[in-house]
């Protein structure tokens, strides 16, 4: 609405401009009333009704939005007919409700301004003495070429929108899955690198974390003796166990083959070690149909974020421990 407000001041900032250093053939009080002052107050009481439906019925406000704007053009036009080309304001609402892509509210304003046009057409013997046949002709069909070059407009639009954001989508669509092992669903072994990067700036500013390496135990003998099917099922389905086993916030990656990284938040060593004990003897104890009725097990490293130990430090002290879990029997946690 504030444009309308400048509408207004410029104006009349004009008008006082003519008046003031052009030949002007009205008396001073003449101009005041009639030039400066009930049109602006006719022109500001449209634009108050419509700030005033805009607040209290906003669905709309986009109607009152070009009632209001009807209305200045209306008393500019009719307060400059002496200029011809002035009735071209009338087209200046139907294009600019393109901006909003609805066709209903383009129709609205062009019926607004069609109206205004042949209101002061049959109701003001003044105005048709500047017009020509031509202008009575001329004035609606372009209020109609308008209208619907404007629709076209608004529909060619639509579509174009509806492409960028098909393309979005698919975009999104493309990085999700960049950012996904096709396999199992979590997060890929590049994905766990920027996702490290970022546990160990936060942890530089005393936001701790814990990394912890799965593998699965025996894995190839399982890819040999079972097939490699077996094994993807056996990936997928330590996968999920993995996935809904974690909090929220924490976040699991498929590192490589049968290896898995974890980066958890938010909690004490012994939080996180409970944590990983119930995937490990959840996994332990869930009988895989693709074994003939066994179950495969895991071991896991875990390592706590310390402050100053650098990157590969973290990393290399966690696979060493998950290593030694390896070493140490399998199915475990070292710590």
């Amino acid at each position: 609405m504030r444009i309308y407000w400048i509408i207004i001041v410029l104006h009349d900032a004009a008008q006082l401009f003519a008046y003031w250093f052009l030949p002007y053939d009205i008396t001073i009080r003449d101009f005041y009333m009639d030039i400066l002052l009930y049109p602006t107050l006719m022109m500001g009481t449209a634009v108050v009704i419509a700030e005033m439906i805009h607040k209290w019925a906003p669905k709309y406000t986009f109607f009152s939005l070009f009632g209001a704007g009807a209305v200045l053009s209306l008393e500019i036009i009719h307060l400059n007919m002496d200029i011809r080309i002035i009735t071209a304001l009338l087209l200046l609402p139907i294009i600019a409700s393109t901006i909003f892509f609805r066709i209903d509210l383009t129709l609205f304003t062009s019926v607004l301004q069609t109206g205004v046009f042949l209101g002061m057409y049959y109701g003001d013997a003044w105005f048709r003495t500047f017009l020509t046949g031509y202008d009575v002709i001329a004035v609606p069909l372009f209020l109609f070429v308008s209208t619907l070059v404007s629709t076209i407009i608004i529909i060619s639009g639509r579509e174009l929108v509806k492409d960028l954001e098909l393309a979005q989508k698919e975009k999104r669509h493309i990085m999700r899955q960049s950012r996904k092992d096709a396999q199992t669903g979590l997060y890929n072994h590049s994905t766990f690198q920027h996702f490290f990067d970022t546990a160990l700036e936060h942890g530089h500013q005393g936001e701790g974390f814990h990394l912890a390496l799965l593998d699965i135990d025996n894995f190839k003998m399982v890819n040999d003796q079972y097939g490699h099917r077996a094994g993807d099922l056996i990936l997928l389905n330590v996968s999920r166990i993995i996935r809904e086993n974690l909090e929220p916030g924490d976040r699991a990656f498929r590192y490589g083959g049968e290896e898995f990284a974890l980066l958890l938040y938010g909690k004490e060593l012994d939080e996180a070690y409970t944590m990983l004990e119930a995937i490990r003897s959840k996994i332990s104890s869930t009988d895989f149909k693709e074994l003939g009725g066994k179950a495969v097990t895991v071991s896991i490293g875990l390592k706590s974020y310390s402050r100053g130990i650098s990157r590969e430090s973290l990393f290399e002290e966690t696979d060493s421990l998950l290593y030694q879990a390896k070493r140490s029997g399998k199915n475990q946690i070292a710590m």
